[in-house]
């Protein structure tokens, strides 16, 4: 199983109205096993067409994808992946919705309910299996396109936005269930985000990204203490740490060497 990703010198180039145009300069990033790194940058920079180049669905203009030392790009199935948009397919059920990811690689439906319910049941979807999408709240979906996500079996996930489209209140409450499964589960995690405080509550390691086209100008350790509690988010450190991270994202100049913020 894949464990560790590494990104070596990938750019991206899109052709456009018969022009190149350059979405990513030459990135090089690692993430190392277990730990949850987020991604923050202004739009446009590249975050997700970086996803989509460890996804394996698009191929790198330049540069390497590394897995486990592997190089995977073009590559489908070393990641799993995670969209804002849970993507739940409207006439399965939340339980067959969940499977869905087993059911494409093979595993027998028996078995694959008999993994994925005990998961419902611990992680907040316990009845919910007979329903259908329509009929659940934004949060609720969202863990099951979580859950399957998870139950696709790969040792890395990208999140790309996954709680962008929900209110505050729910906001808070899904990143401290996604938290309780990062804990029980310790897979790695990349997280793209647009909200600072979600990047330091959720993340271990901050890349931050500059204006389009989209490089690293920091890469910043978050040093709190887990678990984490939304008092955190108030601290001394805690705006310390935000407000470095603003003073990056509006200059978008690249640091002199990685911060670290305890």
């Amino acid at each position: 199983m894949t464990t560790k990703i590494e990104i070596n010198g990938v750019s991206k180039w899109f052709r456009k109205a018969g022009q190149e145009v350059k979405a990513m300069e030459e990135t090089d990033l690692l993430i190392e096993e277990g730990r949850f790194v987020s991604i923050i940058g202004p739009s446009g920079c590249g975050k997700s067409t970086l996803f989509n180049i460890i996804a394996g669905l698009i191929p790198p203009s330049t540069g390497r994808i590394l897995a486990d030392g592997e190089d995977i790009a073009g590559k489908t199935g070393h990641v799993g992946y995670m969209l804002q948009k849970d993507m739940l397919l409207p006439w399965r059920t939340i339980l067959d919705n969940i499977i869905l990811g087993m059911e494409i690689r093979g595993v027998p439906r028996k078995e694959a309910v008999a993994r994925a319910q005990p998961l419902m049941d611990n992680y907040g979807l316990k009845g919910f299996g007979g329903h259908y999408p329509a009929e659940l709240s934004g949060g609720m979906r969202q863990r099951a396109a979580l859950l399957r996500t998870l139950l696709y079996d790969r040792d890395i996930i990208l999140l790309d936005e996954p709680f962008g489209a929900l209110d505050a209140q729910t906001r808070l409450t899904m990143q401290n269930w996604l938290l309780e499964i990062w804990s029980d589960f310790r897979k790695t995690v990349l997280f793209v985000t647009h909200d600072i405080d979600e990047a330091i509550y959720l993340s271990d390691d901050i890349y931050v990204f500059s204006g389009r086209p989209g490089r690293i100008i920091s890469r910043i350790s978050v040093n709190m203490a887990r678990p984490r509690h939304k008092e955190d988010t108030v601290s001394a450190s805690f705006m310390e740490l935000k407000h470095h991270l603003l003073d990056l994202l509006s200059s978008g100049s690249p640091a002199e060497e990685a911060a670290h913020i305890s």
